[in-house]
C-alpha cells in the first residue's frame, strides 16, 4: 500500500466539504436554537447539580459530621472523588499538549472537548478540599505568602504541593484553552449580525483580525504552552499520590504509585472524554467531524493505558506477596476476599476486563459500545480510589480500631452535585463556544485534498 493510499483510507472528515460548508456546519448549532435533547440533558444535570449544591451547603451548615467518616476511617468518600476527578482532567492536557507535539492530527475534532473537560473537572475536585478543610473561610491558610500571624504552610507536605501543582496545572490549561478559542470566537463575532452577542465575542476574540502575524503569534504560543504544559501530565498525578505513598500504611507505602496513578489518569480521562464527545457528537449533530475514525483511535489509547493499569495491578499484588511482609499480605488478603471485596472486584472488572474488549475491532468502532464502556471504566477508577484508600484504613495496625466505612447520603449527593457541575458546565460550552477548531478542521481538509491531488498525480 502506498502512502497515498494510506493517508487516504481513513478520513477524517466524512463527504467532501467546502471551507465554508465547516463553518457552517459546526456555527449553525450555536446560533439556532437548541434541539429538544439539549433541553432534557441541562434539565437533568441541573437537577443533580442542584441537589449537590444542597447537600455541600448541609455539610457546611452542618459540619463533616454528616458524613460517615469516623476516627479510624479519616479519608473515604470525598477525597477518592477529587482523586477521581483530577484523574479526569489529566486527558485534556494530554490531548491538547503532547498529541499537539507529537503533530497527531485526529486530535483537532477532540482537543477542545478535552481542554474544557479539565477545566471542568480541576473545579468539581477543587471543591473537596474547600469542604473537607470543615472552616472553608480559612482556605487561604494553605497559600504561603507573608502575614502578621507569622504562620506558613508545611512545605514538608505533599498536601501543601497539592495545591501548587494543581493552581498551576488548571492556570496552563484554561490559557491553553483560551488561545486555542480565539479564533473561531472570531469567526463566531463576524457570523453574528449587530447585537449584545456581537460585542461580547469581539471583546472576547481581542479583535483578532486573522492576519498572518496573528497567526504566527498563535502557532507559536500555542506550542510553547503545549511544551510547558506536557510535563504536568506526568507532575500533577504524581503529587497527588504521594498523599499516600509517603505514609508508612500498607497498601500506600509503595513507589509504584506514581507511575500507577498517571497510567489510571489518562485511562479514566480518556474515558470520560469519549463520554462527552459522542454526547457533543448527537447534541450538535457534528458526526462529520467526530467519525468513528477519531473514537477508535481514542479506544486504542484505551486499550494501551488499560493494559498498564491491568499491570499496575498485578505488580502490586506480586509486591504485596514477594515482601514477606505480613501486613502487606493481610491488606492484599482483606481487599480480595474481606468485607469490601465487592468494590475490589468491581475495580478489576471494570478496569481490566472492559479495556480488553476493545480489542474486537467491531466493538472498538462501535459508537453505542464505546459510549457504555467508557461509563463502566470510569465507575471502576472511582472504586480503584474507593478500594485504596478505605481498604487500606478501616484494618490498620490495631485490631481495636478495625471498624466499616459506610457513606451517608450527603456524600452521595456530594458526588452526583460535582457530576451535575460537570455536565451542565460542559451542556453550556459547547452552546457559547464551537466545540471543533474551526482553523484546525480546514487545515485537515487541506491537507487531504493536497493527498488527493498528490494520489491522482500518483496514479496518473
Amino acid at each position: 500500500m502506498s502512502i497515498f493510499q494510506s493517508s487516504l483510507r481513513k478520513p477524517l472528515i466524512e463527504g467532501k466539504k467546502s471551507y465554508q460548508e465547516i463553518t457552517s456546519q459546526i456555527l449553525d448549532p450555536l446560533v439556532n436554537k437548541p434541539i429538544k435533547l439539549w433541553y432534557f440533558a441541562i434539565t437533568l444535570s441541573g437537577g443533580a447539580m442542584l441537589f449537590g449544591l444542597l447537600m455541600m451547603g448541609w455539610t457546611i451548615w452542618q459540619g463533616i459530621g454528616t458524613w460517615g467518616e469516623n476516627r479510624t476511617v479519616g479519608w473515604a468518600f470525598e477525597i477518592s472523588t477529587f482523586v477521581w476527578w483530577i484523574g479526569i482532567g489529566h486527558a485534556g492536557t494530554f490531548i491538547s499538549a503532547i498529541l499537539l507535539l507529537f503533530r497527531q492530527r485526529w486530535r483537532n475534532s477532540i482537543n477542545r472537548s478535552a481542554e474544557a473537560m479539565t477545566l471542568f473537572a480541576v473545579i468539581c475536585a477543587a471543591l473537596f478540599p474547600f469542604i473537607h478543610l470543615g472552616r472553608p473561610l480559612l482556605t487561604f491558610f494553605i497559600f504561603p505568602y507573608p502575614n502578621t500571624r507569622l504562620l506558613w504552610v508545611n512545605f514538608n507536605s505533599p498536601l501543601v504541593w497539592d495545591v501548587f501543582a494543581i493552581a498551576t496545572y488548571f492556570t496552563i490549561s484554561l490559557v491553553f484553552w483560551y488561545v486555542g478559542l480565539i479564533p473561531d470566537i472570531a469567526t463566531l463575532r463576524d457570523k453574528l449580525r449587530k447585537g449584545l452577542k456581537k460585542t461580547v465575542y469581539n471583546f472576547l476574540s481581542f479583535s483578532w483580525k486573522g492576519s498572518a502575524r496573528d497567526w504566527h503569534r498563535h502557532e507559536v504560543t500555542s506550542i510553547m504552552l503545549a511544551a510547558i504544559a506536557t510535563p504536568l501530565v506526568l507532575s500533577v498525578h504524581s503529587i497527588v499520590s504521594m498523599d499516600f505513598a509517603d505514609s508508612i500504611l500498607p497498601g500506600w507505602h509503595t513507589t509504584i504509585f506514581p507511575p500507577y496513578f498517571v497510567a489510571g489518569a489518562i485511562y479514566s480521562g480518556f474515558a470520560m472524554v469519549l463520554t462527552l464527545l459522542i454526547i457533543a457528537r448527537k447534541l450538535m449533530n457534528l458526526e462529520d467531524f467526530i467519525t468513528v475514525e477519531h473514537v477508535e483511535s481514542m479506544n486504542k489509547i484505551l486499550i494501551a493505558t488499560g493494559s498498564i493499569v491491568a499491570l499496575a495491578y498485578i505488580t502490586e499484588t506480586f509486591m504485596s506477596w514477594y515482601s514477606g511482609i505480613e501486613y502487606e499480605q493481610y491488606m492484599l488478603q482483606n481487599r480480595m476476599t474481606g468485607p469490601y471485596a465487592w468494590a475490589y472486584w468491581i475495580m478489576i472488572i471494570c478496569n481490566v476486563g472492559s479495556a480488553q474488549l476493545l480489542w474486537i475491532k467491531k466493538l472498538r468502532r462501535s459508537l453505542l459500545f464505546t459510549f457504555f464502556i467508557s461509563i463502566v471504566i470510569n465507575i471502576g477508577m472511582w472504586f480503584e480510589r474507593f478500594v485504596i484508600i478505605v481498604t487500606s484504613l478501616h484494618r490498620d495496625f490495631l485490631p481495636s480500631s478495625w471498624t466499616m466505612y459506610k457513606p451517608t447520603i450527603v456524600e452521595y449527593g456530594l458526588l452526583i452535585g460535582t457530576l451535575g457541575i460537570f455536565f451542565t458546565a460542559f451542556l453550556l460550552f459547547i452552546r457559547v463556544f464551537p466545540v471543533i477548531s474551526i482553523s484546525e478542521e480546514k487545515s485537515i481538509l487541506k491537507t487531504e485534498n493536497a493527498l488527493q491531488v498528490a494520489k491522482e498525480i500518483h496514479h496518473g
